[in-house]
């Protein structure tokens, strides 16, 4: 199992995230976008990321390598979703199975925990993804429902399923 460093994203970070997640939008159902990003596209997406508040970029790098991205950004845009933040992890395929996607997440999960503006997160999981179903679940995050025929990629219909999480030790949801 490797042990990643993991830290806020930076910009000189932006080209190899870009490439991870080009890697999921050609190759897999579990993005939506369908047309690859170049890094310049995506600088308005990482400008809307702090290093403190709700909507953070963590960065695993091993070596100095960027090997994957954790973050947490807007639920919906109306202002009453403030406390509710949607997550999502990515990594380099290379480094798939080293639980580097579990202590990524794990901390941006546990510095989300200290902010007072975030409440519940939600992650949304294309399906099947029985992978990404466990690593929420040994998180924490619990099913509470599905979105049939969601999307359509590469020629299929594919289902959402919700998955969510107190941020709060006040939680008392479940």
């Amino acid at each position: 199992m490797s042990i990643a460093r993991v830290r806020p994203a930076d910009e000189h970070d932006l080209p190899a995230l870009v490439d991870i997640y080009n890697h999921y939008v050609g190759t897999t159902h579990i993005t939506f976008d369908t047309e690859p990003f170049a890094a310049d596209d995506r600088r308005p997406w990482f400008a809307s990321f702090s290093p403190t508040g709700p909507h953070r970029l963590l960065v695993a790098d091993v070596d100095r390598k960027p090997v994957g991205y954790a973050l947490s950004g807007r639920f919906c845009a109306k202002p009453a979703y403030v406390p509710t933040v949607e997550t999502t992890v990515y990594l380099d395929p290379a480094y798939v199975g080293r639980g580097i996607g579990r202590q990524l997440y794990g901390t941006l999960l546990d510095e989300l925990r200290d902010e007072p503006m975030a409440r519940r997160a939600y992650a949304g999981i294309a399906l099947p993804n029985p992978e990404s179903i466990a690593l929420h679940e040994r998180l924490g995050f619990r099913f509470v429902g599905t979105f049939h025929e969601a999307g359509f990629k590469f020629e299929r219909y594919v289902d959402v399923s919700w998955f969510e999480r107190g941020l709060t030790d006040d939680d008392g949801a479940w």
